[in-house]
């Protein structure tokens, strides 16, 4: 691998240009670069304060890449010119490009030859041409954790101690005076891709059922889920929708028992901070790649539907059954299931809090 860089130091760009459970997944990669270079993140707009989160990264770069985003922007020659322009200034060693299973790296890959970056990494199965100096192949279904790190390790960055576990910056502020001195349960229903998250509905009688077997539950959510939030709590729960910095939320996720989510970035944010999840899980990708990662977990949801494996961003199925189909009692008893295991190895609870710092 090329050690080129400014007076002898070695600045390495990793790239992941999605949301901000993606951000979070490229943490163990990040790490194991970390341990031997600078590290600059390469993200999404809105995504800093997630990579600041990632233990091991020194400088972040945003940029909407419109072969990536959802709903992506027109391509436009300034905002090329400006991420040109961010990438020459750092005078890099080397980049790695983190993808999902789907995605090419090729198109950022001719943008970081074009910025004279001289070693380049990726996750491909088309052919590259010059584009790339590792073409990195993987079998399908590893999780995305594990995927990340295993390009960092074939580009000869060493795993950590925590391996393929996710992590986050400490330390977190303290959020006793939003969620109290009492065990909770945090349910956070909302999730970016419509087909992923349960229905509102179906979301406030989880909670009710939660809190008439006698869990305290605190309901979270974006900004733009305070609504959503709110309604879902009903008078039950206490409703934190819209109120939390990223950090705060990783926080309050930390002191939980246990998370209740579907497939969304705060599930992997809790799994960072060392907390059991109960996945409510949509089948539209894979659970094995995409489930919480390295914590107690419990997957729920008809991992069989008509919608399994098919990406689908909206429910087309009548009903969404894949996720209206989990009975509310079913996460009432994952939840004290996931409760008892984890609270009788208070040793390993602590280390899950010790590591989500940072100590």
């Amino acid at each position: 691998m090329s050690r080129t860089g400014d007076g002898g130091s070695r600045r390495v760009l990793v790239a992941r240009l999605d949301s901000l459970g993606d951000v979070l997944l490229a943490g163990p990669a990040v790490r194991a670069v970390a341990a031997r270079a600078q590290v600059t993140m390469l993200v999404r707009t809105g995504m800093d304060e997630a990579a600041e989160l990632l233990p091991g990264m020194d400088d972040v770069i945003s940029y909407d890449a419109p072969w990536v985003l959802f709903n992506p922007p027109p391509v436009r020659p300034h905002a090329i010119a400006d991420l040109l322009n961010a990438l020459e200034a750092r005078r890099f060693a080397a980049a790695l490009i983190l993808t999902s299973f789907h995605q090419s790296p090729l198109p950022l890959a001719l943008l970081l030859r074009m910025a004279e970056v001289p070693w380049i990494g990726a996750v491909c199965e088309d052919y590259p041409g010059s584009l790339l100096d590792l073409r990195h192949r993987l079998p399908p279904d590893l999780p995305e954790s594990e995927r990340s790190l295993s390009l960092a390790t074939a580009a000869g960055f060493a795993p950590d101690g925590l391996g393929a576990r996710l992590a986050v910056r400490g330390p977190l502020p303290d959020v006793t005076a939003r969620v109290g001195t009492e065990p909770y349960v945090v349910v956070h229903p909302g999730a970016a891709v419509p087909a992923r998250r349960p229905t509102a509905g179906h979301s406030r009688d989880i909670v009710a059922a939660l809190v008439a077997a006698g869990n305290r539950v605190v309901v979270t959510g974006s900004a733009d889920e305070a609504t959503l939030s709110g309604f879902i709590a009903g008078g039950e729960a206490f409703d934190l929708g819209g109120q939390l910095s990223l950090r705060e939320l990783a926080a309050v996720l930390r002191g939980a028992d246990v998370v209740v989510a579907p497939n969304t970035g705060p599930a992997h944010l809790a799994a960072a901070v060392g907390t059991p999840v109960v996945s409510l899980f949509a089948p539209v990708v894979s659970p094995q790649q995409w489930a919480p990662y390295g914590v107690p977990r419990v997957v729920l949801g008809d991992q069989q539907a008509p919608c399994r494996d098919t990406r689908m961003r909206t429910c087309t199925v009548p009903g969404h059954p894949c996720l209206t189909s989990i009975r509310p009692s079913e996460v009432v008893t994952a939840v004290k299931q996931l409760r008892e295991q984890y609270e009788t190895d208070a040793d390993r609870r602590q280390g899950a809090l010790q590591q989500a710092q940072g100590t």
